[in-house]
């Protein structure tokens, strides 16, 4: 059963989330830029992926710096180099964190799709 994005049902978002093919998932992964990059690509967002270097702006890890290490699809949340937090046994896990709470500074370019999307809106 599909349900509409536009619905206002908390249920049916929730679903809509829940059940969202790949593609849907990729473009709900989107952090705002820096001014600089803003300047340079005009636009304000873009989809985060792994290798990009980001400044978390909310929560408790706020203005630290670090690489994006691992991009979750199934949970919507991002993982950065050196953000972990102490489990009850003393054991260091990741810290996951959700890609609107943090702004991407500078970009991984090893890609030719990538390029190319940024390049249209310089045109």
């Amino acid at each position: 059963m599909k349900t509409h994005p536009s619905s206002k049902k908390p249920g049916k978002q929730r679903k809509w989330r829940a059940v969202a093919p790949l593609h849907r998932r990729q473009k709900m992964l989107s952090s705002p830029l820096s001014k600089e990059l803003g300047q340079k690509y005009k636009r304000r967002t873009l989809n985060v992926r792994k290798g990009d270097k980001v400044r978390i702006m909310r929560g408790d890890f706020k203005d630290n710096v670090g690489e994006i290490t691992r991009v979750s699809l199934k949970d919507y949340k991002i993982y950065v180099d050196g953000i972990t937090i102490k489990k009850a046994d003393g054991t260091d896990v990741e810290k996951a964190i959700d890609p609107s709470n943090v702004m991407i500074t500078d970009l991984y370019m090893d890609d030719k799709e990538r390029m190319d999307l940024l390049e249209r809106n310089i045109k």
